[in-house]
């Protein structure tokens, strides 16, 4: 990929892993329309393929939707059952790229998100950190990413109406991720 700015800098070309112990996943998601909880997810894996041009780009990510962690253990067993992720039924939520943009100052990677059973197109705006050596003789990139998604459209249609007519779970979630990457060495 290639940053819009006018120096050219250019992240080296290769297949990049996404390190989970320097990522975040994070949600956030209205409740009881006062106030937002965030959370994120603990386990997942990833993999950025690089061109020479940001068209040639490719992600592909796998999340284990068990590892939800909102910070309350019994929020995280309700979130985890048949009334909202079902992990029983869907273990894992997958995204795979179709394309990537130049838009602005970052990007748009377009991809199918696959959650809860249900595949549905995405839009990740994507902004490029840089790259540079590690402290263990790698090559690093970090990237930001946020969309914002409509739970009812991934099967999660819990209806928890509040008297004053609100809900106690919003419908928009909002996703950040905060990606750091490792090159692969060369083969």
């Amino acid at each position: 990929m290639q940053t819009t700015e006018r120096t050219a800098i250019i992240l080296p070309t290769g297949t990049w892993d996404v390190d989970p112990a320097h990522s975040v996943v994070e949600f956030s998601v209205r409740h009881l329309m006062v106030s937002k909880v965030k959370g994120r997810f603990g386990r997942f894996a990833g993999t950025i393929t690089v061109g020479h041009e940001p068209s040639e780009a490719a992600v592909e990510a796998t999340i284990d939707v068990s590892s939800v962690d909102t910070g309350d253990p019994a929020r995280d067993a309700h979130l985890r059952s048949a009334e909202f992720l079902d992990v029983e039924a869907h273990p894992t939520a997958t995204f795979a790229s179709r394309a990537v943009r130049a838009a602005g100052d970052g990007y748009v990677v377009t991809g199918d998100l696959s959650l809860h059973g249900v595949t549905r197109p995405v839009e990740l705006r994507l902004d490029y950190n840089g790259a540079g050596p590690d402290a263990w003789g790698g090559t690093r990139a970090g990237f930001s990413a946020t969309t914002e998604l409509n739970r009812r459209d991934f099967g999660v249609d819990i209806s928890m109406p509040l008297a004053n007519g609100g809900a106690v779970v919003g419908d928009k979630i909002t996703i950040n991720l905060e990606i750091q990457a490792v090159a692969r060495p060369a083969a």
